[in-house]
């Protein structure tokens, strides 16, 4: 049995020759699935995330349905704080809200810091997962520091983040502690996940796409920084997404990618010189797969041939798969791309 060190996924992320270009979904385990909602019926979003034969299983999903050349474990970004006792819950139609938001430095002082005692679920999920997958490689992840600070900051999801940049350029002592605390738990958390068994990573920052590139260099990316270079360390690929985050690009990958992840908005073609000599992952635009499949597929094709351009591709959406997505569209996109 080949491992996943020789996957078509792994190679593509570290920048070598592949024989196709590899594809996986962010969110591809989950809400689009019939089988992943009947799995999840009247069980809690976090209450699911801390079970492993659930984690296991809805991982597993989309990997047995679509062939996929990569698993993406299944879970929150705000789980970790979950773990270590903030007061969260994600609501339904909502999203994760906080019920005491981060104010002061006392606020931050308690937030303990997270150990492997913390989550040993993680840990069975992810030693069972392994098992189970074989030669597909998992991809473990973490919220970046901005997006988790944001929702700590605002109580809940938020379009301006006013009060998340409010703590920024207003109480820049607060933040720093903040983000640093933050930035801990996720380098911590993501050890975790590698320890166990995860052959990749990727830091989401959902948000990070509402900061100028001066506001991001100066008070965001040394803190994502820290934790990509913690995670360089256990020797795995590291992949860097954020959401309309076409201006901060080149910053994303100096942060310590070495993948960088591009949303729809903007062409790989335009979005490749930026990021230097790393392997790119996207961008096909999530609501292509409504369209008809030979228009799906002809962007598809589009796509490819502009990753030939990189140091290396990995075909991915430009976001997440979006939760009325047909699954057979999704199958003919992944049959598409492996056999281009």
């Amino acid at each position: 049995m080949t491992s996943p060190a020789d996957s078509v996924f792994l190679r593509a992320a570290r920048g070598e020759s592949v024989p196709h270009t590899p594809v996986w979904f962010m969110r591809q385990a989950g809400r689009s699935l019939p089988e992943y909602l009947e799995l999840r019926k009247g069980v809690g979003m976090l209450e699911s995330c801390m079970n492993p034969d659930l984690v296991t299983e809805i991982t597993l999903q989309p990997v047995r349905r679509y062939g996929v050349d990569a698993a993406i474990f299944f879970s929150d970004i705000v789980l970790p704080l979950k773990a270590v006792g903030v007061d969260l819950d994600i609501k339904p139609g909502v999203g994760p809200v906080v019920a005491a938001p981060v104010r002061t430095l006392a606020d931050v002082a308690a937030i303990p810091d997270l150990t492997p005692e913390h989550v040993p679920f993680i840990t069975t999920a992810i030693t069972n997962l392994v098992g189970e997958l074989g030669a597909t490689p998992l991809i473990g992840f973490a919220g970046a520091p901005f997006t988790v600070a944001s929702y700590l900051v605002e109580g809940g999801p938020s379009k301006e983040h006013a009060k998340t940049k409010a703590m920024m350029f207003g109480a820049p002592d607060v933040w720093d502690a903040l983000m640093r605390k933050i930035a801990g738990i996720a380098a911590a958390y993501l050890e975790v996940q590698v320890r166990a068994g995860a052959s990749a990573v990727q830091l989401f920052d959902s948000w990070a796409g509402a900061l100028t590139p001066q506001d991001y260099r100066a008070s965001v990316m040394p803190h994502s920084a820290r934790v990509l270079a913690a995670a360089g360390e256990l020797g795995v690929p590291r992949i860097h997404f954020g959401v309309g985050t076409g201006s901060l690009l080149g910053l994303m990958g100096e942060a310590g990618a070495d993948v960088v992840g591009v949303d729809w908005r903007m062409p790989l073609a335009d979005a490749i010189p930026l990021v230097g000599d790393r392997v790119v992952q996207g961008n096909l635009d999530p609501t292509l797969v409504f369209a008809p499949t030979e228009v799906m597929t002809a962007r598809a094709a589009e796509i490819i041939e502009a990753g030939r351009a990189a140091k290396g591709h990995i075909f991915n959406l430009g976001h997440g798969v979006i939760p009325s997505t047909d699954p057979d569209q999704l199958a003919r996109l992944t049959e598409f791309v492996q056999g281009y």
